[in-house]
């Protein structure tokens, strides 16, 4: 297999990336939206995780986000879908959800193991992307919810599987119908996160786990997160194939325009399809 060649000293106004004593630092760097998506950045993580496969520097990936949020999701603001690097919801399912699916595919494939760092929200495809990752570390101001249903979405980015994967199925439904929001306690209960740790201390905790990746066998990291998500996730790329099919439609639907101008408006939402 060839060897990466990409630059990971490098970064861009949403996206920072450095490699540093083999530990791969990728950021989400849009904290005025909570660190939501766009397509290009979407493209950008998944690029920097399939490269991160083949170089061998790479030992440990941590994934996070800037500012006060690791990731709202897919941005669906005003700016976000008038011209500010997003996309009008009738374009998502080739630009955004064909590139989460590859960015979902390329965490769960990385025989490195990848952490996600989530200091604050994670909501909609920023859960799915936290719960790719081999270990979920939460600060205690964080919070996660499968925000979908609100706009009229389903959950995307291998949600429907990683989620339940995770805590099982009725609670998995639980999140995905209600939209209920979990605090980082209620999450940790709930089996969905790793650990929990207080915010101030949060940051050393997070450098004391990559520590012990670090000094950990790298040949065999790689076979146990391949045999644990052989057994976990073997409907994952189904998964991914169906939520594209069923979110394909929802993309063109009434309701989600409703959903999204609502949002925009900051009100409920008066859902009309049948």
């Amino acid at each position: 297999m060839p060897e990466s060649t990409l630059d990971f000293q490098t970064s861009t106004a949403d996206l920072a990336v450095n490699l540093s004593d083999g530990v791969l630092s990728v950021t989400i760097n849009r904290p005025d939206s909570l660190n939501s998506l766009t397509a290009p950045v979407i493209a950008g993580l998944a690029d920097t995780m399939e490269s991160a496969a083949t170089d061998p520097r790479v030992q440990v990936v941590r994934l996070g986000g800037a500012g006060r949020g690791f990731c709202s999701g897919a941005g669906i603001s005003a700016d976000d879908m008038s011209g500010s690097g997003g996309v009008p919801p009738d374009e998502i399912p080739d630009e955004i959800i064909v590139e989460v699916n590859r960015l979902i595919r390329a965490i769960t494939a990385l025989p490195h193991p990848v952490v996600a760092v989530v200091q604050g929200p994670a909501a909609g495809v920023g859960v799915s992307i936290a719960l790719a990752c081999d270990i979920v570390l939460a600060s205690e101001t964080a919070f996660f919810m499968l925000a979908f249903t609100k706009i009229g979405l389903m959950p995307d980015g291998g949600a429907s599987a990683l989620v339940a994967a995770a805590i099982g199925r009725i609670r998995a439904m639980r999140m995905a119908l209600l939209a209920e929001r979990l605090s980082a306690a209620e999450a940790f209960a709930a089996g969905l996160v790793t650990a929990v740790y207080p915010a101030g201390d949060f940051d050393a905790q997070v450098d004391k786990v990559i520590s012990t990746l670090l000094r950990g066998p790298v040949v065999a990291f790689a076979k146990t997160k391949d045999a644990i998500n052989a057994a976990t996730l073997t409907e994952l790329d189904a998964t991914l194939d169906r939520e594209y099919r069923g979110q394909s439609i929802l993309l063109r639907s009434a309701d989600l325009r409703e959903g999204a101008k609502a949002f925009q408006e900051r009100r409920a939402p008066n859902f009309t399809d049948r």
